[in-house]
């Protein structure tokens, strides 16, 4: 029985910035993630993904090179690559996660009844998440001497 390829298709943004094989990879994570991709699945042959976005065929290889090295996936010689493991919580983490998904979809929808376009709302959302979370992995503050990117000091702030 041949495998199927699963159902995840690239979009490539070439005015991002990002590298296209780091928008493959980013996107094959997500995918991981959100449970769109399993072990097992096949991802898309460099052919059809090249045909789809018409990007070089060796940016595929690439990006499926880097998530092979991050142990995600792994190529099988003559029959493609294929999901070795998946990203994200428990096996019922999709379960778990669909109340914030329909409370984050209503945001989603009322800041485009606001006016604001898919860039703002990324920009707004990724904001909220350096502030949340920190940027590049670290507490909300630049990483030296406790202060942040105003220079404000958060030595001795605790998580309220």
């Amino acid at each position: 029985m041949a495998a199927e390829s699963a159902a995840v298709e690239f979009r490539i943004d070439r005015r991002s910035g990002v590298a296209t094989y780091l928008q493959i990879v980013q996107q094959t994570k997500q995918a991981l993630r959100l449970g769109v991709l399993e072990p097992g699945d096949r991802l898309p042959t460099a052919r059809e993904v090249v045909e789809a976005t018409a990007i070089n065929p060796n940016t595929v290889l690439k990006a499926y090179r880097e998530l092979e090295r991050e142990g995600l996936v792994e190529a099988r010689r003559g029959l493609g690559t294929f999901v070795r493991r998946t990203l994200g919580g428990a096996p019922d983490a999709t379960a778990a996660d669909a109340p914030l998904r329909t409370e984050l979809a209503d945001w989603a929808r009322r800041a485009r009844a606001a006016g604001l376009e898919r860039d703002d709302v990324g920009a707004l959302f990724t904001a909220v998440l350096d502030s949340t979370y920190g940027t590049n992995g670290m507490n909300s503050t630049n990483g030296t001497n406790g202060t942040d990117s105003a220079g404000r000091s958060h030595e001795g702030d605790q998580e309220r």
